[in-house]
C-alpha cells in the first residue's frame, strides 16, 4: 500500500512538473489554423481573459502562422451571445477577414471545444492547430488535442497565473490521463 501511495505521489509530482514546464513554452510555428479557446464574454464583449487570447491569436495570424483562426465557445448559462461570436466580432474589428475566421459555437468545456474543432478542421482536410489559451492550460490542451485527433502546438498568452491554477491543471491532467479526457468531461 505504501508503494502504491508513493507511486501515486510521484505521478502527481511528475504531472505538476510537466504542467509547470509547458506553461511557459511557446511552440508557435506554421499550422493549418490558430484555435482560440473560449473564455467569458459579457453580452458580446470579450472578458479581459478572452480579449488577451484573441489579441494573441490576431498577432499570430498577422505573423503568418496560419491562414485561419477558429474561435471557440458556446453559451454559458444566462448568455445571449456565444463566446465564439464575441470572438468573431472582435477579430473582424481587428482587421482579420471574415473568411479567415471559423466559429465553434457548441463547446462549453475545453474538451468539447477541441472535439468540435477537430471535426471542423477534418471537414476541411486540416489537422494541425496552434492552440491559444493561458499558459497553465498548455499541458491539458496538448493532451486533449491528441485525444481528439488534432496535431497541436501551444502558444500561450502572457497572462499571469499562480500556484492555484497550476494545481488545478495538475489535478485535471492526473485524472484525465487515467480515465480519458472525454470521460472526465462527461463526469464533470
Amino acid at each position: 500500500m505504501v508503494v502504491l501511495a508513493g507511486l501515486a505521489a510521484l505521478y502527481v509530482v511528475a504531472t505538476f512538473l510537466q504542467v509547470w514546464l509547458l506553461s511557459d513554452d511557446d511552440q508557435a510555428g506554421p499550422a493549418d489554423a490558430i484555435v482560440v479557446l473560449g473564455a467569458a464574454q459579457w453580452d458580446g464583449e470579450p472578458s479581459p481573459v478572452l480579449q488577451e487570447r484573441l489579441d494573441h491569436a490576431a498577432d499570430l495570424y498577422e505573423q503568418g502562422h496560419a491562414p485561419l483562426v477558429v474561435v471557440t465557445g458556446g453559451k454559458q448559462e444566462g448568455d445571449r451571445v456565444t463566446q465564439a461570436a464575441a470572438g468573431f466580432v472582435y477579430l473582424r474589428n481587428k482587421g482579420i477577414p471574415e473568411e479567415a475566421i471559423l466559429l465553434e459555437v457548441d463547446g462549453t468545456s475545453t474538451y468539447t471545444e477541441l472535439a468540435a474543432t477537430s471535426r471542423i478542421l477534418a471537414d476541411r482536410g486540416l489537422d494541425s492547430a496552434l492552440l491559444v489559451s493561458d499558459g497553465y492550460h498548455s499541458a491539458r490542451l496538448l493532451a486533449i488535442a491528441d485525444e481528439v485527433g488534432i496535431d497541436g502546438a501551444v502558444s500561450p498568452t502572457d497572462r499571469e497565473f499562480g500556484l492555484k491554477e497550476l494545481l488545478r491543471e495538475t489535478a485535471a491532467m492526473s485524472v484525465g490521463r487515467v480515465v480519458g479526457f472525454r470521460r472526465m468531461d462527461a463526469l464533470g
